[in-house]
């Protein structure tokens, strides 16, 4: 199983892979809500959905979709590295 590093690092390599600007540096800083978010809404969409695939490959179920995760303040979607430290845990949680 990979490591915290290298799921992190495969996240930010799947969000900068959805950008339409290959020249934007994604950083665990990068706002994934809000004004400044780098992402459309469908783009973060697609992004939850291959972390949920990617989840299904290594044995748990990525839940995005509750109320917390949608909660602008609280989010898992504040910035990269908060969707990036939420994927992780729930990985160590459910193994």
């Amino acid at each position: 199983m990979p490591d915290a590093d290298a799921i992190k690092s495969e996240i930010l390599s799947k969000i900068s892979a959805l950008l339409a600007d290959a020249t934007i540096p994604v950083t665990e800083d990068i706002p994934l809500l809000g004004g400044e978010s780098v992402l459309t809404s469908m783009q973060l969409v697609e992004l939850c959905l291959a972390l949920e695939d990617r989840a299904a490959e290594l044995g748990f179920d990525f839940d995005w979709k509750s109320e917390e995760a949608m909660s602008k303040s609280r989010s898992m979607f504040r910035t990269a590295g908060s969707l990036s430290d939420e994927f992780v845990s729930q990985l160590a949680a459910g193994q």
